[in-house]
């Protein structure tokens, strides 16, 4: 029996499994800069390749769970330039990071009161989650500080997830809420949703 959410978007909380992700500093006050680092191995031979994207949504202090004041991704760019996709792959292929997004909380305008990052894979021949990419990994670190990691195995059957959260305290400071929640439709819908309350 398929007990997947139905489309267009639905959320799906991560169940754990296989799970090896970890998170350090659930909470942490002050971050200032941040690298999201994002890996995959490429595709068996004779399937399609698998093309993971990160993309960051800000939310402003009016309405911080509502549509985003703007989107960073592959096909758009920050408008001040304080979060930047500094690496893009489309199929999982070369050394080290695939997708590299450095965001510089501390020059965001103060208007904006969240950041929610996320992961979605595009779906160019038929359902591809996150179990059927080779080797996915996640990595939030801040300097030689890593925040957080994950495999996406508490999530394997999404096909898109937030990987991250970052808020803005009543002082100013930005706190890094950690956490992967696996995300049920296609990539329009999840980054028109990936800042909404979960549940709503």
């Amino acid at each position: 029996m398929d007990n997947r959410p139905s489309l267009p978007g639905s959320w799906v909380d991560s169940q754990g499994g296989n799970r090896k992700g970890k998170s350090v500093n659930g909470l942490s006050k002050g971050i200032r800069k941040v690298e999201v680092a994002l890996r995959w191995d490429p595709s068996p031979a004779g399937r399609p390749p698998a093309d993971l994207d990160l993309v960051a949504g800000t939310y402003p202090a009016a309405d911080p769970y509502g549509a985003p004041s703007y989107l960073v991704h592959f096909d758009s760019r920050s408008p001040d330039g304080t979060i930047v996709l500094n690496r893009d792959s489309q199929d999982g292929k070369g050394f080290g990071d695939d997708e590299v997004m450095t965001l510089e909380l501390d020059r965001l305008a103060s208007e904006y009161r969240r950041v929610v990052v996320g992961v979605a894979i595009q779906q160019r021949s038929g359902r591809l989650p996150f179990a059927d990419v080779v080797r996915p990994g996640l990595r939030i670190r801040e300097g030689y500080t890593v925040l957080a990691e994950d495999d996406f195995g508490g999530v394997a059957q999404s096909v898109a997830a937030t990987v991250a959260e970052f808020v803005r305290a009543e002082s100013g400071a930005w706190e890094f809420r950690a956490g992967v929640h696996g995300f049920e439709g296609d990539p329009a819908s999840f980054t028109r949703l990936m800042g909404a309350r979960r549940g709503a």
